[in-house]
C-alpha cells in the first residue's frame, strides 16, 4: 500500500473478462443496502488490488489490476472471482507498464441501480502528452457482477495523480452518493447521482480558506449522529516553509459538505477509519499515525460528538494492556480498519503492526484488535493476532499491512481481512476475536483493499 504523507508532499512541492451486460435493475430498484455487494445478492464482497500491479499480470494485461472476491452466506467464495484491469471489455483506457489501476479502491450504488458499484484510481496513468495525469474509473455492478465502466472526469485545476486517494458517501443527504477524489494535493467533491454515460451532480474543490492545505488521504463516516455521511481529510498545512501534520472534519449538509474543526498531530495521519467505539450515537474517528516517535507508531482517537470531533485519546504498543513493546519501526497504525467483529454493538478498531519483529522473525507482523465498549476503546479490551495463528509464518510477512473488518456472511460479526506478503487472510468474527478456525486465503494480494 503506498502510504501518502506529509513528508512526501513536501518533497514534491519544495523540490477476467468483463463485457458490457444489458440486465435490468431489481424490481423497485433503490441504493443498494451495502456499499459494497456488486451482484446484489444481499452479502458484502471484497475488492484488493491484484499483486502485479504496475507490471504484466499472468494473462496479457499490465498497468494493475483489481481482483474481486464474491460473498455468500458462508463467506467469501474463492470460486467466485473476477479480475478487473484497464484491458477488460468494456472497461475505459489501455492498461500500460507505468499504470497502477487499483492503487486506491472505494465503492457505493452511484447510479442507485441496486448494484453497488466499485470505484477505481489510476494515479499515475497518462493521458495524452499529460503524464501521471491519473485517471478515476467506475466499474458498474450488475446481477452478474461488475461489467463495463465509465471514466470520471477531473475537474479542471484537478492536477497530476487524481484518484491518489477516493471516498464515498452520502454528504448532503438526498439519497444519493457522492464521491470525493485526491488529485493535484487537493480534494474534490463530486455528487452524485452518476450515470453510465459519464453524467453527474456539481463539482466543487474542497480547500481550506485559510490557505497552505494540501490534502493527500480521506475516510467518510458519520461522525455528528444526524444522518448524513462526513468526511475526515489527512493533508499537510504549511506556513512559510514549515509544515504541520494536520486532520480535518468537513460534516455532512444538505449543501454538501462544511467545514468543522482541524486537529494538528505530531507525526503523519496515514489511514483512518470512523466507529462509534463507545456506543454512544457519535462516531469516533481513528488515526494511524505509524512514523511517530521513531517509526514504534501510533493511533489517535478523536471523540466523536454531536458538534463534530472533540478531544482525543492516544494508544501505543506502551499503553496498559495493549501486548508488546514499542521498537522503532514496528510502525503500530500502518492500516487501521472499525468495525462490530464481535456482535456486541460496539465498533472495534484493528490495528496493523506490519513490521513488528516476533520471535526472532523480522518484520513478520501482527494485527492489534482494539474491542470497544463503555466508555470507548482501551487497552485491557485489546487482543493481539500475530500472523502464526494460521500457522508458521517467515521474516517480512508484513502481516497487518492492510486491514479491512466487515461481516462477508452477515452474521452480525465482521471478519477481518488482513494483507501480508503477496496474500490477504481472512479471519472469521466470533463473540470473542476473529478466528483462524476456517481462514480464508486471497492470492495475489497487492497491498491495496477495499474498505
Amino acid at each position: 500500500m503506498r502510504r501518502r504523507t506529509s513528508a512526501a508532499l513536501a518533497a514534491s512541492l519544495l523540490a477476467a473478462g468483463l463485457a458490457p451486460l444489458a440486465l435490468s435493475a431489481p424490481a423497485g430498484a433503490a441504493v443498494a443496502k451495502q456499499y459494497d455487494d456488486f451482484n446484489g445478492d444481499g452479502y458484502r464482497d471484497l475488492a484488493y488490488a491484484h499483486a502485479y500491479s504496475g507490471i504484466s499480470g499472468a494473462d496479457g494485461w499490465q498497468g494493475g489490476a483489481v481482483v474481486v472476491t464474491y460473498g455468500t452466506a458462508h463467506g467469501l467464495d474463492t470460486s467466485h472471482t473476477q479480475v478487473v484491469h484497464q484491458d477488460s471489455p468494456g472497461v475505459p483506457g489501455t492498461g500500460e507498464e507505468d499504470d497502477m489501476f487499483g492503487e486506491s479502491l472505494t465503492s457505493a450504488d452511484l447510479d442507485k441501480d441496486g448494484y453497488a458499484d466499485l470505484v477505481v484510481g489510476n494515479p499515475t496513468e497518462h493521458v495524452g502528452s499529460a503524464q501521471y495525469r491519473g485517471t478515476v474509473t467506475v466499474v458498474w455492478g450488475s446481477r452478474s457482477g461488475l461489467s463495463g465502466g465509465t471514466n470520471l472526469t477531473p475537474k479542471s485545476g484537478a492536477g497530476d495523480h487524481f484518484g491518489s486517494d477516493l471516498a464515498t458517501g452520502d454528504f448532503n443527504g438526498d439519497g444519493s452518493p457522492d464521491l470525493a477524489v485526491i488529485g493535484g494535493q487537493e480534494a474534490w467533491l463530486y455528487r452524485g447521482s452518476f450515470s453510465r454515460s459519464g453524467s453527474h451532480g456539481t463539482v466543487s474543490k474542497i480547500d481550506k480558506t485559510d490557505g497552505g492545505w494540501y490534502s493527500y488521504g480521506l475516510a467518510a463516516g458519520k461522525v455528528d449522529g444526524d444522518g448524513k455521511t462526513d468526511l475526515v481529510v489527512l493533508g499537510a498545512q504549511f506556513s512559510g516553509s514549515s509544515v504541520a501534520s494536520r486532520v480535518w472534519f468537513l460534516k455532512g449538509s444538505s449543501g454538501g459538505l462544511t467545514s468543522g474543526a482541524s486537529k494538528t498531530l505530531d507525526s503523519d495521519a496515514t489511514s483512518a477509519a470512523v466507529g462509534d467505539f463507545d456506543k454512544d450515537g457519535y462516531g469516533d474517528i481513528a488515526l494511524g499515525q505509524p512514523d511517530r516517535s521513531s517509526s514504534k507508531g501510533a493511533v489517535t482517537v478523536w471523540r466523536g460528538t454531536a458538534s463534530g470531533p472533540s478531544g482525543s485519546t492516544t494508544f501505543t504498543q506502551a499503553t496498559s494492556g495493549v501486548s508488546g513493546t514499542p521498537e522503532a519501526d514496528d510502525n503500530f497504525g500502518y492500516a487501521v480498519s472499525a468495525a462490530d467483529a464481535n456482535g456486541d454493538g460496539y465498533a472495534d478498531l484493528a490495528v496493523g503492526v506490519p513490521f513488528e519483529d516476533v520471535d526472532g522473525m523480522e518484520d513478520q507482523g501482527g494485527v492489534h484488535l482494539f474491542r470497544g465498549g463503555s466508555g470507548g476503546l482501551n487497552g485491557a479490551r485489546s487482543s493481539w493476532i500475530p500472523q502464526t495463528v494460521a500457522g508458521a509464518a517467515p521474516s517480512d510477512s508484513a502481516f497487518g499491512r492492510a486491514l479491512r473488518l466487515r461481516d462477508l456472511n452477515a452474521d452480525g460479526k465482521a471478519d477481518l481481512t488482513v494483507g501480508t506478503g503477496d496474500d490477504a487472510l481472512v479471519l472469521r468474527g466470533t463473540s470473542t476475536v476473529p478466528t483462524a478456525t476456517g481462514a480464508l486465503t486471497l492470492s495475489d494480494f497487492g497491498g491495496s483493499v477495499l474498505d
